[in-house]
C-alpha cells in the first residue's frame, strides 16, 4: 500500500497458513492471520478528519484475556461455537474458548494479569472465566479447567490480591492457589479416558513456588501443598504424596520473556503520520523494522515513520466514524459515499 487505506475481509489463503498473506507499505508490514481490518496510512490528513468530529473516541480495550507468547508445533483455539482455528505467536485467547496442542507441540500463554500458562504436548486447557481490571485486581477473577495434558502455571495479579478468586479444575481435584507456581500432569481418568488406563495415570499436582491446595472431587478435606511437596491422585481416587518433582514438558512460565507491549497502551494522536490498522476480527501483526505488534478483536495499532509500534489508548475517530462501507454490507448507501467523496455521477447503480 502506496497511500491511503482500505477495509478488508479476507479469505481462506491467510486462514489456511498463517503467514502467506503480507501488506507491505513504507512504514510496516501488515501480517495477516484470517482476519476482518481497516488500514491507513496517514500524513497529515487523518488528523484533519478526526478534528471534524464531534463524536468522543472510545477506549482502545484489549479484549482477549491471554495472548500467546510462544508457540511450537500446532496449537489451535475452540471458541463456545465450536469453531476452531489456528493460534501462533501473538494470537489471542478468550473467555470461554478451549486451547489445544498436538502432540508433538507446546505453547506458553500470557495473561492481562501477569498470569503465564505452559502447556505441553497433547493438552487440552479451557479458560472458563477471566475478568481483570488493573484498578481493582482484587475483583478479577481466573478459572479455568485442565481437561487433559500438562500445565505449568505462575499465578498473577488477581492471585496476588485475592486468591480465593483464582481456581484451577480437573475431573479428579479442584486446586486453589496462594500467589504460586505449580505443574499439574492430568491423564487417565483425570482427563476423562475411562476405557484404558494404567496406575500410573490420574492426577499429579507439584508445587515449585508458594502454596496450592487441593480438594479431591466428593470431599471435603484439602491437602495443602508447600514449594516443594506435591501429591498424585491415583485411578481408585487414593492420595498418595510426591516426593520428586515430575518430568515436566516446556519452561517453567516464570522463565519466560514476556514482550513488554503485548497489551500495554500508549498515548497516540490521531494527528501522527504513520500506519494505523483496527482489527475488527482476527489476528494482525504490524511488524516494522524495530519491532512487531499483535492485535487481537477490537485493537487498534500504530507504526511510526521510526520503527516504533504502539497501541493507541483510544481507537483513532477516523477509523471508528468511517463513512466507507465494510466489505460485508450487503447494500450500501453508495450513492451517498460518492457524494461524500466528490463524485457526483448519474451513471451509479442503485
Amino acid at each position: 500500500m502506496v497511500r491511503g487505506g482500505f477495509r478488508a475481509v479476507t479469505g481462506l489463503i491467510s486462514k489456511g497458513s498463517p503467514d502467506a498473506a503480507r501488506i507491505q507499505t513504507q512504514t510496516a508490514t501488515i501480517g495477516i492471520r484470517g482476519t476482518d481490518f481497516d488500514a491507513r496510512l496517514c500524513a497529515r490528513d487523518c488528523g484533519a478528519e478526526s478534528a471534524q468530529i464531534q463524536d468522543s473516541a472510545r477506549p482502545n480495550a484489549v479484549q482477549a484475556s491471554a495472548k500467546v507468547v510462544s508457540a511450537q508445533g500446532e496449537v489451535s483455539a475452540v471458541d463456545g461455537a465450536g469453531e476452531r482455528r489456528r493460534l501462533v505467536e501473538g494470537g489471542s485467547v478468550y473467555p470461554g474458548e478451549v486451547v489445544e496442542t498436538a502432540r508433538g507441540s507446546q505453547a506458553v500463554l500470557a495473561f492481562r494479569d501477569e498470569s503465564r500458562v505452559t502447556l505441553g504436548s497433547q493438552t487440552r486447557f479451557r479458560l472458563d472465566n477471566f475478568v481483570y481490571d488493573d484498578q481493582n485486581p482484587a475483583d478479577g477473577r481466573f478459572l479455568a479447567s485442565i481437561l487433559r495434558g500438562s500445565v505449568r502455571a505462575l499465578t498473577g495479579l488477581i492471585g496476588r490480591a485475592n486468591n480465593r478468586n483464582v481456581g484451577f479444575g480437573t475431573a479428579t481435584a479442584t486446586i486453589g492457589i496462594r500467589g504460586t507456581g505449580f505443574d499439574v500432569v492430568c491423564t487417565g481418568p483425570c482427563a476423562g479416558e475411562l476405557a484404558s488406563f494404567g496406575p500410573a495415570d490420574g492426577l499429579t499436582v507439584w508445587t515449585w513456588l508458594g502454596t496450592v491446595s487441593v480438594t479431591p472431587q466428593g470431599q471435603t478435606a484439602l491437602q495443602v501443598l508447600q514449594a516443594g511437596q506435591g501429591l498424585f491422585i491415583s485411578p481408585a481416587g487414593t492420595v498418595q504424596p510426591v516426593t520428586t518433582q515430575p518430568p515436566m514438558e516446556g519452561a517453567r512460565p516464570d522463565q519466560v520473556i514476556v514482550p513488554p507491549k503485548l497489551f500495554a497502551m500508549a498515548g497516540v494522536s490521531d494527528a501522527e503520520e504513520g500506519l494505523f490498522v483496527f482489527v475488527r476480527d482476527g489476528h494482525i501483526e504490524i511488524a516494522s523494522a524495530r519491532e512487531v505488534l499483535h492485535l487481537g478483536k477490537g485493537e487498534a495499532g500504530f507504526a511510526g515513520a521510526n520503527g516504533e509500534t504502539l497501541r493507541p489508548e483510544t481507537v483513532p475517530k477516523f477509523i471508528e466514524f468511517d463513512r466507507m462501507p465494510l466489505p460485508t454490507a450487503r447494500n450500501p448507501m453508495l450513492t451517498s459515499v460518492l457524494n461524500e467523496s466528490g463524485i457526483r455521477s448519474s451513471h451509479v447503480c442503485r
